[in-house]
C-alpha cells in the first residue's frame, strides 16, 4: 500500500532564448528599420514569456521528504496478507519549523470561537491519534499529550516519535494549544492526545495492527479515536479491523475516519475503516465548500471538513501547510471532543448524528460527495440539546445545487509551451512580413513621385 498523496510535481518551464533580431539591410529607411526593431524586439519578449502557471494534480504518492531525513525505528511488520492502511495526508515540508502562521487559518476564520467555547474547550476529553506518532517537542502540543498513556507499534516510545510528521499534524488540528505570534489553534484546545504510533513513511503498518491500537485506545479510555489513514482493500465484518471499530462503538467511543484521497475520478468506492457502519467518515472540502477534487466519494461519508491548505504543527517547532482527508478527520474529532464534554451522557451514535444534522448543506438530505454537509462546529456544540439518534433531511427546498467537483486544471507541458511559442512566432513573422512589404511599395512609390517632381513632368506608367 503506497502513501495517499494528492500533490504532483509542477513543471516550472525555463524561459527559452528569444530569436535573434533581424540586421536591418543598408539600403532601408529609418522608418523600416524601426519597424523591424519593433517587431524584433515583440518576438524576443514573447519567446521569454514564462509558462502558464502549472496547477497541483492528483498523482502518485511519493514519500514525504521529511519523512526521509530522519531514520525511522525498526518496523514490527504484520502478516504479509494483511492490507496496509496508507496515510492519506499531502503535500511537503521539512521540520523542525523556524516560522509560525501569524494569522488565523482560513478553516478557523469561519468559527466564532466565544461561541464554540463559551461553555468547554474539551478539557477531561481523550482523543486516541492513531498515525505515525505525535511528536511533544513542539511547544502548541507540550501539555496536551499523555505520554505515558501512548504506544508505539513500530518501536519504543510510547507514540511520541514522528519521523513522518504526519500524526503530529493530525494531533494538532485536535488539540494545539494557543501561542503567542500564531492564529493557529486546535479545535479543542483542552482535550488531551493519546499518541498510539502505528504507521510510518514505509507503511509498516497493517490493519490487523490498527486493530490492536483502537482496542489498545478503547481500554486507555479514549472517548474519541482519530483515524487519518485508509485501505481500499476489502475488509468483511469478520476481519480484525471490523471487530475492533464494533468493539470501540460497544464502549461508546466515537471513531472518526478519513474518506481518503483517491476520488478524483468521481466514483465511488469503499474505503476502511471509513466504510465500517457507526464510524463517522470524513470527506475533504474546500474554500467554497465544495468537495475537494481529491476527496473519495461514497455512500459511507458522513461529512465533510476543511482539507485543503490547512495549517498545522509540526514535529519539533512550527507549522506547515499540507492538503487531504487526513487533516478534515481530525477537525471532526476536535468537535466530537468538545461534544463529549459539554454531553457526556451523550452516546457515541447521538454525537455522530449532532455532527451530521448540524452540518452546512447545501442539498436536502445525503450525497456521496460531502454526505450530510459541512461541519460546523458551533451550530454542533451550541444546537439544539435533544439528543438525535441519526440525522433527517431539512424540510423545504435544496438551499443551492449539490456540490461538484472542484475542476483540475493541468499544468503546460514543455511541449505544448514549445508549440504555443512556435504559434506566437509564426503569427508575428506573418505580421513582420506584411509590415515590410508595405514599407517597400510606400518606399517605391514615394521614389516615383520624387522622381517625377525632379523631372518637372508626369511620368508615365
Amino acid at each position: 500500500m503506497t502513501h495517499r498523496h494528492t500533490t504532483a510535481p509542477v513543471h516550472a518551464g525555463r524561459p527559452g532564448a528569444g530569436p535573434a533580431a533581424p540586421q536591418p539591410g543598408g539600403t532601408r529607411a529609418p522608418l523600416a528599420r524601426a519597424v523591424l526593431l519593433a517587431a524584433a524586439a515583440a518576438l524576443t519578449g514573447l519567446a521569454a514569456l514564462p509558462p502558464k502557471p502549472a496547477a497541483a494534480a492528483p498523482a502518485a504518492r511519493p514519500v514525504p521528504a521529511a519523512a526521509a531525513q530522519a531514520p525511522a525505528a525498526a518496523p514490527a511488520r504484520g502478516p504479509a496478507s494483511a492490507p496496509a492502511p496508507g496515510l492519506d495526508g499531502s503535500g511537503e515540508c521539512t521540520f523542525p519549523m523556524k516560522q509560525q502562521t501569524p494569522g488565523t487559518p482560513w478553516p478557523l476564520q469561519r468559527i466564532l470561537f466565544d461561541e464554540l467555547w463559551k461553555d468547554t474547550k474539551g478539557k477531561g476529553v481523550r482523543v486516541a491519534v492513531i498515525d505515525t506518532g505525535v511528536d511533544t517537542a513542539n511547544r502548541q502540543l507540550k501539555g496536551a499529550v499523555d505520554a505515558e498513556a501512548g504506544k508505539d507499534y513500530l518501536g519504543r516510545t510510547h507514540g511520541t516519535t514522528d519521523t513522518v510528521g504526519h500524526g503530529t499534524k493530525v494531533a494538532g488540528i485536535i488539540a494545539a494549544r494557543p501561542r503567542a505570534g500564531t492564529g493557529f489553534v486546535g479545535i479543542a484546545p483542552e482535550a488531551t492526545i493519546i499518541p498510539i504510533r502505528q504507521n510510518d513513511e514505509k507503511n509498516s503498518g497493517k490493519s490487523d495492527t490498527m486493530a490492536e491500537a483502537i482496542e489498545y485506545a478503547v481500554d486507555q479510555h479514549a472517548g474519541v479515536i482519530n483515524i487519518s489513514q485508509d485501505t481500499s482493500e476489502p475488509l468483511g465484518p469478520q476481519s480484525k479491523l471490523a471487530k475492533a471499530v464494533r468493539y470501540a462503538l460497544a464502549h461508546q467511543v466515537v471513531v472518526v475516519a478519513s474518506a481518503g484521497n483517491d476520488g478524483t475520478d468521481g466514483r465511488a468506492r469503499d474505503t476502511y475503516p471509513a466504510a465500517f457502519p457507526g464510524v463517522l467518515a470524513v470527506a475533504a472540502s474546500d474554500r467554497d465548500n465544495e468537495r475537494a477534487a481529491f476527496s473519495q466519494a461514497g455512500a459511507f461519508v458522513g461529512v465533510a471538513a476543511p482539507g485543503v491548505d490547512i495549517v498545522s504543527t509540526v514535529p519539533g517547532n512550527g507549522q506547515c501547510l499540507d492538503n487531504g482527508t487526513s487533516f478534515s478527520a481530525p477537525y471532526v474529532a476536535g468537535v466530537a471532543a468538545l461534544l463529549r464534554a459539554e454531553h457526556p451522557g451523550w452516546t457515541a451514535r447521538e454525537v455522530v448524528a449532532q455532527i451530521e444534522q448540524t452540518a452546512e448543506r447545501s442539498v436536502n438530505g445525503h450525497d456521496d460527495f460531502v454526505g450530510w454537509g459541512v461541519v460546523d462546529p458551533v451550530a454542533a456544540v451550541t444546537g439544539d440539546n435533544a439528543p438525535l439518534q441519526s440525522p433527517s433531511p431539512d424540510p423545504g427546498p435544496p438551499k443551492a445545487p449539490a456540490p461538484q467537483a472542484a475542476p483540475l486544471t493541468l499544468g503546460e507541458s514543455p511541449q505544448e509551451r514549445t508549440r504555443r511559442y512556435a504559434t506566437y512566432t509564426l503569427g508575428i513573422a506573418a505580421v513582420l512580413v506584411a509590415v515590410v512589404g508595405g514599407t517597400a511599395v510606400v518606399l517605391r512609390d514615394s521614389r516615383r513621385k520624387a522622381a517625377v517632381r525632379a523631372g518637372g513632368g508626369a511620368g508615365r506608367g
